[in-house]
């Protein structure tokens, strides 16, 4: 099984930048689909983005897509979330998510291994 580890949340204003980080330990993070998901106060853990196994094809939430992005490095065996014009509408705990059966999926259910969370506050 794989272990995660995020880090990287913190304060930011609008229209900053933050990269997250996921590392994995136990397994290389290639053998499984990352995902990134997150939660608001008062509101379900939504999906924001993931990078598949193998072939690594990413997947972006409508809410992010053009502003977010989801790279890998394999000699860390870390995956990343590069967030860019960060509006207060980011503002979530953020979590890594490993997913290990064949079929890609956005479903939190479909992720049996996740990380502790990391804090985005996004001020305007």
């Amino acid at each position: 099984q794989v272990q995660l580890v995020e880090s990287g949340g913190g304060l930011v204003q609008a229209g900053d930048s933050l990269r997250l980080s996921c590392a994995a330990s136990g397994r290389t993070f290639s053998s499984y689909h990352m995902g990134w998901f997150r939660q608001a106060p008062g509101k379900e853990r939504e999906f924001v983005a993931a990078i598949t196994r193998n072939a690594g094809n990413t997947d972006y939430a409508d809410s992010v897509k053009g502003r977010f992005t989801i790279p890998g490095d394999n000699a860390k065996n870390t995956v990343y979330l590069q967030m860019n014009s960060l509006k207060p509408e980011d503002t979530a705990v953020y979590y890594c998510a490993a997913a290990a059966q064949t079929s890609y999926s956005r479903r939190a259910g479909a992720y049996a291994y996740w990380g502790q969370g990391t804090q985005v506050t996004v001020s305007s």
